[in-house]
């Protein structure tokens, strides 16, 4: 990892509960992330992802994990959002409220030396 950025990749389960976590760097692309973590995740009906991870490739390789993939696509992207279901996607607000409680413990890891 170069810089002084990181990303954390993290994937809740239905309660908000972290179950799998990648750390890359600043400059790595979400979506170069996504196919490990994808990988490691446990069977589900429905996978949950913001716009950074749209991409033919991951929704493929969700869909081969038995889950239908609820991803908004990029605003450039010719095919739209019609088959967009926007009441299951309101959950991945539990991801936010995952990386919420997360955030006071890392202030606190980073001022210990």
């Amino acid at each position: 990892m170069q810089g002084n950025t990181t990303k954390i990749h993290l994937a809740v389960d239905s309660y908000g509960l972290p179950v799998e976590l990648e750390i890359t760097g600043g400059e790595v692309n979400d979506c170069s992330a996504a196919p490990d973590l994808i990988a490691r995740l446990p069977d589900a009906e429905a996978i949950v992802a913001d716009k950074g991870y749209d991409s033919d490739c991951i929704r493929e390789q969700i869909s081969k994990k038995g889950a239908r993939p609820v991803i908004p696509r990029k605003r450039n992207s010719l095919k739209g959002n019609a088959d967009m279901d926007w009441g299951l996607y309101k959950y991945r607000h539990l991801v936010e409220n995952t990386f919420a409680r997360l955030k006071p413990v890392s202030r606190s890891g980073n001022k210990i030396r």
